[in-house]
């Protein structure tokens, strides 16, 4: 059986239980969340509420950020998204994005006086490849411009600047930032700034790429933090499903998947 074929089932038994999809709702509209705090809110033991989420962790639907002492739960869209990509797009979509596009009017409506922060957005993937692979794709321009659509440029070394440049010839900026932590091959961690050109200039969110290698299989974490408005999130989050399967798709098979390279512009949009 195939790596994602095990993924998919894993993920559909997890989904299989109500008390696990009522736990990924909670994360879906906070996610974060640490055990306590999801036990406060569903009024479920703290042993009952582990085995659930130790299942959904093992499943990619939930990922764990260790933040000092505490462990923060994230909703993982990973395998929701391959569900989608799979069983879904081939189908009616227009019509499925119509009413879902009027669900989610709704409920932004809804929720408008009880959000204040933008929640930092985790995306899991597991890649057959090396951490040294993976590394590679992140941090070479060639590589990035065949996945991404943009070539990522720098030394990659801490302090220094790097760029999301277009592959159309101008060498025009879409992304800017500077490069705060770097130990090859395993942890990124770079500012992001996707309106380098507006005035007066507001603070960039900042990417976490994580590379932790099990065997002949690598785990990808990226978290993306300190957003300046919902706005940047919600292009985000489109956004890294689609360049991260392009990177897996790439890495696995030596080709890109067939459907258009995100473009920065979609963070903006």
């Amino acid at each position: 059986m195939s790596l994602e074929a095990t993924e998919m089932d894993s993920a559909f038994k997890a989904l299989a239980d109500p008390t696990r999809r009522l736990l990924l709702d909670r994360l879906r509209e906070h996610n974060g969340q640490t055990l306590r705090e999801l036990c406060d809110r569903l009024g479920m033991a703290r042993q009952s509420a582990t085995q659930h989420l130790d299942i959904l962790e093992r499943a990619n639907l939930v990922t764990v950020v260790r933040r000092g002492r505490e462990r923060l739960h994230y909703l993982n869209p990973a395998p929701i998204h391959e569900i989608e990509e799979r069983w879904i797009s081939g189908f009616d979509k227009p019509r499925l994005q119509a009413l879902s596009a009027i669900k989610k009017h709704a409920e932004e409506y809804a929720m408008t006086s009880e959000t204040t922060s933008v929640p930092t957005y985790v995306y899991v993937t597991y890649i057959r490849a090396s951490a040294a692979q993976v590394w590679q794709a992140l941090t070479d321009a060639d590589l990035t411009a065949r996945y991404w659509g943009h070539a990522c440029v720098s030394d990659w070394q801490p302090g220094s600047p790097w760029q999301l440049q277009g592959v159309d010839g101008s060498g025009k900026a879409k992304v800017v930032g500077q490069v705060i932590t770097t130990e090859p091959p395993t942890r990124l961690v770079i500012t992001f700034d996707d309106a380098p050109d507006i005035d007066p200039p507001r603070e960039p969110s900042l990417v976490t790429f994580l590379v932790e290698p099990h065997e002949d299989i690598v785990r990808l974490t990226v978290t993306h933090e300190n957003f300046p408005n919902p706005e940047m999130r919600v292009g985000i989050s489109r956004g890294w499903p689609a360049v991260l399967a392009n990177l897996k798709s790439l890495l696995e098979t030596g080709e890109v998947l067939p459907q258009a390279p995100w473009t920065m512009s979609s963070a903006n949009d």
